[in-house]
C-alpha cells in the first residue's frame, strides 16, 4: 500500500504505461519541454502538462533539485539507529523536526528509528548527535557514517 509522506495509508495509485514512461523521463531530466516528452512517450504537450499536473495534485511524484551534498561543503553524512522508549510516533515527530535531520522513519528490528544527517565536519556530527541524545525518549544511539555513496535512485514504481 502506498503511504504519504508522513507515513499514514494512501490509497494506492496504479499508473498506466505512459504516466511511468512521463516520470521516467522527468527523472532523467526534469527541466525538459512537455513538448519533448510529449514527443518521447507519443502525447501532445497538452496531455503531457495534465498528466504531470495530475501526478504532482494526487502526490505521485514532486519535481525537485537533487544537490550533491559534497559540492557544496557537507562532508559527512550518517544514518543514525535509535532506540527508544515511548510512543516511536511522538519521537519521530519531534526529530522530524528538527532542521538538521533529513530523513526520519520508524522502522522494525533492531532500531525502533533510523535518521539520515547531511554534515559539514564531524564537529557538526556530534552536535547533532548530542540533541539526538538529549530527546528524553532516546535510549540509545548508532551511528553508521558513509564513506562512500555507491548508489542513489529515485526510480520507485516506474518498472
Amino acid at each position: 500500500m502506498a503511504h504519504t509522506p508522513r507515513g499514514g495509508p494512501a490509497a494506492p495509485v496504479v499508473l498506466d504505461d505512459i504516466s511511468k514512461r512521463i516520470i521516467e523521463q522527468l527523472q532523467v531530466d526534469g527541466r525538459q519541454s512537455y513538448a519533448a516528452i510529449g514527443k518521447a512517450v507519443g502525447l501532445s504537450e497538452a496531455a503531457v502538462r495534465q498528466r504531470v499536473q495530475r501526478l504532482q495534485e494526487t502526490g505521485v511524484m514532486q519535481i525537485v533539485a537533487v544537490t550533491d551534498p559534497l559540492t557544496l561543503g557537507f562532508r559527512r553524512q550518517a544514518m543514525i539507529g535509535l532506540k527508544c522508549d515511548g510512543d516511536l510516533e511522538k519521537v519521530a515527530d519531534d526529530l522530524a523536526a528538527m532542521e538538521e535531520i533529513d530523513y526520519v522513519v520508524i522502522t522494525a528490528g533492531s532500531f525502533d528509528l533510523l535518521l539520515e544527517v547531511v554534515c559539514e565536519d564531524d564537529d557538526h556530527l556530534l552536535e547533532i548527535l548530542s540533541q539526538v541524545r538529549g530527546v528524553p525518549s532516546v535510549r540509545s544511539t548508532e551511528t553508521l557514517v558513509y564513506l562512500k555513496l555507491r548508489k542513489q535512485t529515485y526510480t520507485w514504481g516506474t518498472r
